[in-house]
């Protein structure tokens, strides 16, 4: 067994960034959330997030690219359910989106390798992480590395890094943790990159099920949302419902291993381990996204 140059350690969290724009776009989704019923205004949402309704629609421009009418209309369950109409299987959705091999999505961008046996039995021992809090276009986040990969990423939205710190370390009980921003920055900015210049290496620890669950998350392209079912028949295990549930909400790697994609057969996007508000605010984005690259301007 290898021995441990880094003791365990448990360093002060660093300062979160200040608040972006994107609190500004947090609350007018909360807003919208609460009072869907009644249809608000541009001048309603303006006045909820204290701007004008000039300097809101053009925040939120900014911010998403598009209008937060056509936002908000990515979020209805009539949209949603359409959506997963679309999906097909995996296989299918890979392959319209020009990833004809399961493994060809993670030549491109992200590639995900499991701790070996031994070190998931040891909670990480001898493993060293590197963690730091940096600001995203969701918010700040909490990246967690170590010198094979990413291994963890938390949205922070309403929760305090200290909360984040918590729980990665209850992931990884016996690794070294050295708040160390300096090596996560160049991290942050590769996985939020519009043209990502490297594939992304992801390093977590899970069991054999939650590693195939998650690397069946990988396959699913940009802008696409699947079923829970479409997950447990891609692994194989089409019966496996709640299983596949459970390991898509263990899942600690957010937004690069997108199980934020992943909603209720209903059209009803569901529980998100990093807030409602966030997985809205992912997937609005992500359809943006996809709207933008194929010249389709709202």
């Amino acid at each position: 067994m290898q021995t441990s140059l880094f003791p365990p350690t448990f360093t002060a969290v660093p300062e979160a960034p200040a608040a972006t724009d994107y609190q500004r776009v947090a609350q007018a989704i909360r807003f919208l959330e609460e009072n869907f019923r009644r249809q608000p205004s541009l001048d309603d949402v303006a006045a909820a997030v204290h701007l004008s309704p000039f300097h809101f629609q053009r925040l939120f421009s900014e911010w998403a690219g598009i209008s937060p009418k056509r936002f908000v209309q990515y979020l209805t369950a009539d949209f949603l359910k359409a959506r997963l109409a679309e999906a097909g299987s995996l296989a299918e959705a890979a392959e319209a989106a020009g990833l004809s091999a399961p493994s060809r999505l993670h030549d491109l961008f992200v590639t995900l390798e499991a701790v070996t046996p031994q070190q998931y039995r040891t909670g990480g021992e001898g493993v060293r992480i590197g963690y730091g809090v940096h600001e995203t276009p969701f918010g700040p986040a909490l990246l967690a590395a170590t010198e094979r990969g990413i291994c963890s990423l938390a949205l922070l939205g309403a929760a305090s890094p200290e909360a984040a710190l918590t729980d990665l370390q209850k992931a990884w009980p016996r690794a070294a943790l050295v708040n160390d921003a300096a090596q996560t920055a160049p991290l942050l900015g590769q996985a939020f990159a519009t043209t990502p210049s490297r594939p992304l290496h992801l390093l977590v620890r899970g069991t054999n099920f939650q590693v195939k669950v998650w690397e069946a998350l990988l396959r699913i392209p940009l802008g696409q949302l699947v079923s829970y079912q479409h997950i447990a028949q891609a692994i194989g295990q089409p019966k496996a419902l709640q299983a596949v549930g459970s390991a898509v909400g263990a899942n600690p790697v957010a937004y690069l291993i997108p199980c934020h994609r992943v909603i209720r057969k209903e059209g009803v996007l569901g529980e998100y381990r990093w807030g409602s508000t966030t997985k809205k605010a992912i997937i609005g984005w992500e359809m943006a996204q996809t709207e933008l690259q194929a010249g389709q301007f709202a």
